[in-house]
Order: structure tokens, then C-alpha cells, then sequence
């Protein structure tokens, strides 16, 4: 069953984020995710190889995350202590202005549907919520092919544009402030 237009099921669990230079431990929520938009990213675990680049590469984005009013939310199935340390002693990771969440109960990965049972660990998955909670997203993929985040923000600001203009679709490549589509019976086999 696809988990796409459900609602986050509740969750507790706890992050390192370090904004400004200070570190800090916080408490996260199926209620943090609300009232703005949220694209969580699974990433397999802490302190390997793949995962660095990946968190650079959102790190490096974030400007354009927190523009589009979206926080971003990394989870592995590591400890919050894990990913202070990690932000510490990884370049790439310590670019990271935003929270690295642990899910070492696996709740999180179960819930979206990435946990790996005979591994501990979750699969390559990113999701995109709207803020009322609702999942609009979903990409899971094989932990060896990380991911570009420049097309999670097109992905993430195709799901505003539809959530602000009812009945409009995003065509294959659309980006911001390119032509959207009305679906109407008019267009059927014309495109």
C-alpha cells in the first residue's frame, strides 16, 4: 500500500542540530513536521561513505530549502550522540545546519517504509510533507546510488505549486515558473 497522500503517523524521537555554531540536542515530532513543509531524507547510517556527499549536497541547498520555507531532516538509524559526533569529525557533515535525526528504535524507518530488518539500517529514502502533515512524495532506492537534492527541491516546489494552485499539474521537467497544465478533456491525445 502506497503511503503517498497518508498523514505521518505519530513519532518521537531525538536530533542533533548545530545552527550558528552551537550544538544542540532537540526533540522531534510528527507535530515538528507541521505548519511548513518538510522533506525527510533516510540515509543508510552514520559515519560511511555515500551518506557524507549526500548531506554536503543538502547542506549546500539549504539556503534554497529554508527559502521555499521547508526544513530538511536527515535520519539514519544511529543515535542523536552518533550524529554529533559525526557533524564533528566529517568536513562534509558538519555543513549541516539542519537536524540529523536518530531512529535507533527503527520507528521512523518502518513507518516510511525504508527499514532494512536483517541490517538495521534504512534504505536510501526521500520524502516531501506538506504542513499539514500529509506525505506528497516518496523515493526509495538502493543504498549504493545516492541522490542529487536539486531534484528533490524541484519536486518539493512542484508540490507547493499544485497545493497553491488546485487543478494545475506539473508537466516531465517542470521547474519553477515554467508552464503548468490544466487537465481537461480538450486536452486528451493532443499532447
Amino acid at each position: 500500500m502506497s503511503i503517498i497522500n497518508t498523514t505521518v503517523q505519530p513519532f518521537k524521537t531525538q536530533a542533533y542540530v548545530n545552527r550558528n555554531d552551537k550544538g544542540e540536542f532537540i526533540t522531534v515530532t510528527e507535530e515538528s513536521l507541521k505548519g511548513k513543509w518538510s522533506v525527510l531524507i533516510f540515509m543508510p547510517a552514520a559515519f560511511t561513505f555515500n551518506c557524507p556527499t549526500e548531506i554536503e549536497d543538502a547542506a549546500n541547498n539549504y539556503v534554497e530549502f529554508q527559502a521555499a520555507g521547508t526544513e530538511v531532516y536527515i535520519v539514519t538509524t544511529d543515535t542523536h550522540f552518533s550524529h554529533k559526533v559525526w557533524h564533528e569529525t566529517s568536513e562534509a557533515v558538519g555543513k549541516a545546519r539542519f537536524p540529523l535525526v536518530g531512529d535507533p528504535t527503527h520507528t521512523l524507518t518502518n513507518q516510511f517504509g525504508v527499514h532494512i530488518a536483517e541490517e538495521g539500517l534504512a534504505l536510501r529514502g526521500t520524502f516531501i510533507i506538506d504542513p499539514k502533515g500529509t506525505i506528497k512524495t516518496a523515493e526509495i532506492h538502493s543504498n549504493e546510488i545516492a541522490r542529487d537534492v536539486s531534484e528533490t527541491l524541484r519536486k518539493l516546489k512542484a508540490a507547493q505549486y499544485t497545493a497553491a494552485n488546485p487543478g494545475q499539474v506539473c508537466p516531465a521537467k517542470w521547474k519553477e515558473g515554467a508552464r503548468t497544465l490544466a487537465p481537461s478533456i480538450d486536452l486528451v491525445g493532443k499532447i
